[in-house]
């Protein structure tokens, strides 16, 4: 027996190298180098598509082409739909990672079933049977008439079996289960994955199909398989949650047909996910009398802002190295803010342990957070409530200003919405006109104002 060929392949960027390294010579990446089986003919047949319109196989001018009005399908959840660009775009390819557990399959079951109602739909799987699909189902309540499944694991018959049935969203869980008769790698493999992924690409692209693709993460909470999976689809989500919370966030990483870092809200139930219309209202926790180290910040997520509480704690240590903890929050963003909070307002912390936590499990990336956790912090270390009518928001500079954020008059308008009287915003995000009713503005421009002001 021909002993097989074997290569090395680079999960952050595909490179190919024939032999292995602790490094990839191309990007550079650690200990990323994966061995593959080479291709070699099996009988199997590469999903070719149609033969589509000769017309547009050449080049032409934008003004030339023939624009389409862009249909959108809607999913019958409308959190998704906000986190899509409001809707399902035909020939568009999802893919959709998260934990174990967390709820993707359960998401996509009543995604499938609210769709199966009005199109056309097929639900491949290839860990579970149809009688566990079944089962759930019927444990969620949901119609299963129109509800047509595959459990199949081949991505050519996949793909011969819809063309078939022609259906107008399809999902495949998971991608890491599914082989291409192409290769003699095992199913999960650098190269099963790639080649897979682009088969299924090219058959929702040429069948204006949406297609949905369920990916494995690793431990640190990346999508499974090549880095380049996630270049090849139009819109990634990360299903995201606290093990111990009923809350589900899904987040927008990647999308061709929207805004990213949209944010939609669900809480897991026994009848399944339901749908968080109001999520500022599960991020606060409304104390019966003000306390230290809590401070209500407005975030904003794609086209969302939201009310959320930042808590602090600030505790004397007796460690040589006193700790920095955060939760929902870059810890090194917290050690630059108590350094500026040292140097321009004279408040020391270098023998203070200090834990910033974020409510509600959510995770905040942009930095206008910074006022409210500073603010926080401070509320913590001298043991001094704040008004619990109060929010902040606005990004802290190295030399002690206040920056604007983007939106401001938006999320000043939120925080009024929920019956909050005093707003600490950036100077620059406030002009001499703007007045909101029943709201107090307070415009600043360095640190040592905001302070002053409480």
């Amino acid at each position: 027996m021909a002993k097989l060929k074997t290569s090395y392949y680079c999960n952050a960027c595909g490179a190919v190298a024939p032999k292995w390294s602790g490094q990839c010579g191309d990007c550079g990446a650690w200990n990323s180098l994966v061995e593959s089986v080479e291709p070699k003919p099996s009988g199997g047949q590469r999903f070719s598509g149609y033969s589509g319109d000769a017309a547009s196989n050449h080049v032409r001018a934008l003004d030339q082409v023939d624009l389409k009005p862009e249909s959108r399908i809607p999913t019958g959840m409308q959190e998704l739909d906000r986190v899509l660009g409001g809707g399902l775009t035909s020939g568009s390819v999802v893919l959709i990672g998260g934990d174990p557990g967390i709820g993707k399959s359960t998401l996509l079951t009543q995604t499938m079933a609210a769709l199966s109602t009005q199109q056309n739909i097929l639900y491949v799987s290839g860990e579970e049977s149809l009688q566990q699909i079944s089962l759930r189902a019927q444990r969620l309540g949901l119609p299963t008439e129109k509800f047509n499944c595959l459990a199949e694991t081949s991505v050519e018959r996949i793909t011969r079996l819809a063309l078939k049935s022609r259906p107008r969203v399809m999902v495949i869980d998971s991608i890491q289960t599914v082989f291409t008769e192409l290769l003699t790698s095992a199913p999960g493999s650098v190269s099963q994955v790639r080649e897979c992924a682009a088969q299924l690409t090219q058959f929702a692209k040429q069948t204006d199909t949406a297609l949905f693709l369920v990916g494995h993460v690793t431990k640190e909470g990346a999508i499974a398989g090549p880095r380049v999976l996630e270049h090849m689809v139009d819109t990634v989500l990360y299903f995201e949650g606290d093990s111990g919370s009923r809350f589900r966030i899904i987040r927008a990483i990647k999308n061709r047909f929207g805004a990213v870092n949209e944010l939609g809200v669900f809480a897991m139930s026994d009848k399944g996910l339901k749908e968080v219309s109001n999520p500022s209202a599960i991020f606060l926790s409304r104390h019966e009398s003000p306390v230290a180290g809590s401070m209500i910040m407005v975030m904003r997520e794609g086209s969302r802002p939201m009310l959320v509480e930042a808590q602090a704690l600030v505790d004397e240590s007796h460690l040589p190295n006193p700790k920095r903890v955060t939760l929902g929050l870059e810890q090194n963003r917290l050690s630059m803010l108590l350094a500026v909070l040292h140097r321009h307002a004279g408040v020391a912390m270098y023998n203070q342990d200090v834990y910033v936590n974020v409510v509600g499990g959510v995770r905040v990336t942009e930095t206008a957070a910074d006022l409210a956790v500073v603010l926080a912090v401070l509320s913590s270390f001298r043991d001094v409530p704040l008004a619990g009518d109060m929010i902040a928001f606005g990004e802290i500079g190295l030399a002690g200003e206040v920056r604007p954020v983007p939106n401001g008059l938006e999320r000043i308008r939120e925080a009024a919405k929920h019956g909050f009287k005093t707003a600490i915003v950036p100077s620059a995000n406030v002009q001499k006109n703007d007045s909101i009713a029943g709201m107090k503005i307070i415009p600043v421009q360095r640190l040592h104002e905001a302070i002053g002001c409480l």
